[in-house]
């Protein structure tokens, strides 16, 4: 169903029973497969491809250009995976020469009202963005995480897999997997325990994962603490991905426990 207000580019391919709704724009280059549904007043431009089922509601702006001065209009794309929610005046931007042209979003995410994702981001599977939150350009956000209202995080910085953010919190450092983050300017507050349970790990592993954490933290030194306990957690996959985590080429420094800040 293609409601007659729309318009829809000629050159614009849209899969099987795509829905869009009143008012919307499809550009050229634009790829719709099947499935997906524009509730009305949507904005969909440039090189974009959205994935099956995917619904987007009223005044969300996708695959306009992005908010880079350095950007002077060479070729770039935006890929958004399957299922994904993307609620009202959402933006996302494609990506830059400096960052690969591409930004990327993964599966079954939710995009609350007024969320923006700048250009080359990465975003994996199920992550939940709340109301408001923008992610500066450059941001990879692994799988299932939850960045909490009115936060913002800075261009660069990454989130690690499970990961969550408190609502009103400024990321401005690489956030481990499985960490609670809060704060003006984030901090760690402990693993997140609940999104382990609920995940089935196996709860040896999440209490090991627990008391490593606190290891890996007790100094500054990160390295030299990891270099003491990487032997003893060899077979806990929670803990090795952890620590190549933070032993990973990064732009930003690792978010701490807020007394080792």
């Amino acid at each position: 169903m293609i409601h007659k207000s729309s318009v829809i580019d000629t050159k614009a391919k849209i899969g099987k029973d795509v829905k869009i709704g009143p008012f919307c724009f499809i550009g050229p280059k634009v790829q719709l497969d099947d499935g997906v549904e524009l509730i009305s007043n949507v904005h969909i431009e440039g090189n974009t491809k959205i994935g099956k089922m995917t619904k987007i509601y009223p005044f969300a702006s996708i695959g306009t250009p992005p908010q880079d001065l350095k950007y002077k209009g060479e070729p770039n794309s935006l890929v958004i995976g399957e299922n994904n929610v993307i609620r009202e005046y959402v933006t996302i931007n494609p990506g830059t020469e400096g960052g690969g042209s591409k930004t990327f979003v993964g599966n079954n995410c939710l995009f609350m009202i007024s969320s923006h994702v700048a250009h080359d981001c990465k975003i994996g599977n199920n992550v939940v963005i709340a109301n408001n939150v923008p992610l500066g350009g450059h941001v990879t956000i692994e799988d299932s995480v939850v960045i909490g209202g009115n936060s913002a995080v800075q261009q660069f910085t990454r989130i690690g897999r499970l990961a969550m953010i408190g609502g009103m919190t400024g990321v401005l450092k690489d956030v481990i997997p499985f960490g609670l983050s809060f704060g003006n300017r984030n901090y760690l507050k402990g693993i997140n325990l609940i999104g382990l349970r609920r995940k089935k790990y196996d709860n040896k592993k999440i209490m090991e994962l627990d008391k490593a954490y606190k290891e890996i933290f007790a100094s500054k030194n990160l390295q030299e603490n990891i270099a003491k306990i990487n032997g003893e957690y060899k077979n806990n996959e929670l803990v090795q991905e952890v620590t190549k985590f933070i032993e990973k080429d990064k732009k930003r420094p690792i978010c701490a426990p807020l007394t080792e800040q």
